[in-house]
């Protein structure tokens, strides 16, 4: 056991140095993943601010508008799979989890269809919501054409996760690579040459998206990675939902949750005087937030890995030191990025456009945004040890109360009655930023380590193994007698996983106590 002094000391600079590199060998390719993924949206916004203002800002509120209604519910539905997927994997289900990849899309695509109609008619929202009219006409038109999109991603959204669940990542990365450098001759190709305007960028993107769905199931064909988990279609996938929509109802509350306080920030802009310029200045900087987000949001994925590990081992002065190691990391990102923003302050914008206006507005705002990260990288970092320590729902609470009961309205007071306007809005920000950070920094260093350990044992404790000497040979005429049939074997043990699935959530528990199919 730790003593004293490395439960309650700093870390000496090679014990330092070790964890960097133990927390950056995961937390690098994450990033580059990221940073791809990211280059997709920015060229989208390059081409949108190079047809114009109104088609920068029709295509940023179109966007914003697609986020909150859409995206976001697809993106958070179908990580509700994961837990099953995960389980199945561990336990050798392969087929529970071909199953479970064909019940999510089912999901997702029944769900694009009343998202569809509602983007049909996204215009007469906008406008009832006191919108520009002609902003409003030109985010119709982008988001008309971008229906498609909800389909492909009810496909690719599955699929990544399926092959993620798996440990199969370099996939993923290596399509999205080729996808993405196809994405930039695509836009050239609709929107410079054939001069199809916002609808071309549209189109490119759910293009671009279909290519990458393309591309990784060309992989998985050819490289058998489905052989062992492919289920035939079958009505087997209409049964069994309980268990994946009692996982994927909460995760796309917590994730709609996260995405829409930024995409609010966009309709509120509209609300401001001259909203063509406003909501245009907004869609950069929150793409700006977004390119920076990969990389704090990388350190959170290798911190909670590393802070998981440490106390399933038994060593909370190990998981004590990622934690303390990554809130400094994360500190420094946070500098890194206010230095980079301000000094960036006067060339980003020309980056998107050139309209005078819309470049004033962001360069007065983009310190401001600086001055986020300060709180927004060690928040995240800090959102990632609470993951790794088992406690997500304290970051949930932390960031629901700083952005909504704190952020939310500190932007209504000063962007509206404090007549700040624009500038207002991001101080909401700040002041969300700020309360998180600060929360959450007196959570993670009140932490009793020795106590998660605990904890970590209970969470980790193999399920008791029935003993074979409590099988009888004969059964009670209610009860039948066990499988003998290989299918018959397969298709128990399946059942039985999404039954402790389920059970778990109920409980709180990860596995039966009873149960030993799932041995941590």
């Amino acid at each position: 056991m730790d003593d004293h002094h490395q439960l309650h000391g700093w870390p000496t600079p090679s014990q330092a140095l070790e964890e960097i590199k133990a927390i950056g060998k995961i937390s690098g390719p994450t990033a580059i993943t990221g940073l791809l993924l990211y280059s997709r949206a920015m060229i989208s916004m390059l081409f949108l601010g190079y047809l114009g203002e109104l088609e920068l800002a029709g295509g940023s509120l179109s966007i914003g508008f697609a986020n909150i209604t859409g995206y976001s519910i697809i993106s958070g539905l179908a990580m509700g799979m994961e837990p099953i997927c995960g389980q199945a994997y561990g336990a050798k289900q392969m087929k529970l989890l071909g199953l479970t990849l064909q019940r999510t899309v089912l999901l997702l695509l029944s769900t694009s269809l009343p998202i569809s109609f509602l983007w049909l008619n996204m215009k007469t929202i906008l406008v009832w919501c006191g919108q520009d009219n002609e902003i409003s006409t030109v985010a119709q038109t982008y988001i008309f054409f971008s229906i498609p999109d909800l389909f492909v991603l009810s496909l690719l959204h599955p699929l990544r996760v399926y092959l993620r669940t798996q440990n199969i990542t370099l996939p993923l990365t290596c399509c999205s690579l080729v996808s993405i450098l196809m994405h930039i001759p695509l836009n050239f190709l609709l929107v410079g040459y054939f001069k199809l305007g916002v609808s071309g960028v549209a189109v490119v993107s759910v293009i671009t998206n279909l290519n990458l769905l393309f591309l990784l199931t060309i992989v998985v064909y050819f490289s058998g990675i489905h052989r062992e988990s492919w289920v035939s279609p079958s009505t087997d996938c209409l049964h069994g939902w309980s268990s994946l929509l009692a996982l994927a109802v909460p995760t796309c509350v917590s994730v709609c949750l996260e995405w829409w306080w930024y995409e609010i920030m966009i309709i509120l802009c509209g609300l401001l005087s001259n909203p063509r310029a406003t909501v245009a200045s907004m869609g950069i900087l929150i793409q700006t937030t977004s390119l920076v987000y990969v990389f704090p949001s990388a350190l959170s994925l290798g911190v909670s890995t590393r802070v998981g590990n440490e106390l399933g081992a038994n060593r909370p002065a190990k998981a004590r030191l990622s934690m303390i190691v990554s809130v400094v990391w994360a500190v420094a990102m946070g500098f890194t990025a206010m230095t980079v923003t301000t000094l960036m302050r006067h060339r980003w914008g020309r980056f998107f456009t050139a309209d005078v206006e819309i470049l004033e507005l962001t360069s007065v705002a983009l310190p401001v945004v600086g001055l986020c990260e300060l709180g927004n990288c060690p928040q995240t970092a800090g959102c990632g040890v609470l993951r790794g320590s088992a406690r997500p729902s304290v970051g949930a609470n932390i960031n629901l109360g700083s952005f909504y009961f704190v952020g939310m309205p500190v932007a209504v007071l000063m962007g509206f009655t404090g007549k700040l306007g624009f500038a207002g809005l991001w101080v909401g920000l700040f002041a969300a930023q700020v309360t998180c950070a600060l929360l959450m920094l007196y959570v993670l260093f009140t932490t009793d380590w020795i106590v998660e350990v605990e904890r970590a044992k209970e969470l980790a404790k193999p399920s008791a193994l029935s003993s074979s000497s409590s099988c009888c040979s004969s059964f009670p005429a209610n009860i039948p007698p066990p499988a003998t049939n290989k299918d018959e074997i397969k298709i128990s043990m399946e059942e039985k996983l999404e039954e402790i699935i389920l059970v778990s959530l109920e409980k709180e528990e990860l596995v039966k106590e009873t149960c030993p199919l799932i041995v941590h």
